[in-house]
């Protein structure tokens, strides 16, 4: 849960840094590109934190299966301290390189 929380307070930071930048903010040629290439960069963050959520709010459904912990592929456990690093990890170490 925690790390839902923290994920959906990213969500919301990355979100407000995505707004559009208005054309009357005077800001100068180079600051404003310089805006906009950034303003890709968190873009992708937030893609990337959209997508994280949706894999942890998956997982959260799935903590109590007698699965839950198990890699996809081999069914071997997947370690616990990649668990709390990833919590929507559901691949072992081995099998998700």
């Amino acid at each position: 849960m925690e790390e839902i929380n923290i994920t959906q307070n990213k969500i919301n930071d990355y979100s407000e840094l995505c707004k559009p930048i208005s054309p009357e903010n005077a800001i100068g040629r180079i600051s404003r590109m310089d805006a906009i290439n950034n303003k890709s960069v968190v873009e992708a963050a937030l893609r990337e934190a959209k997508y994280k959520m949706a894999q942890l709010l998956l997982i959260k459904d799935k903590v109590h299966d007698e699965d839950f912990g198990k890699c996809l592929k081999c069914k071997n456990n997947i370690p616990f301290e990649r668990l709390i690093i990833r919590p929507e990890s559901r691949l072992c170490i081995k099998c998700a390189k």
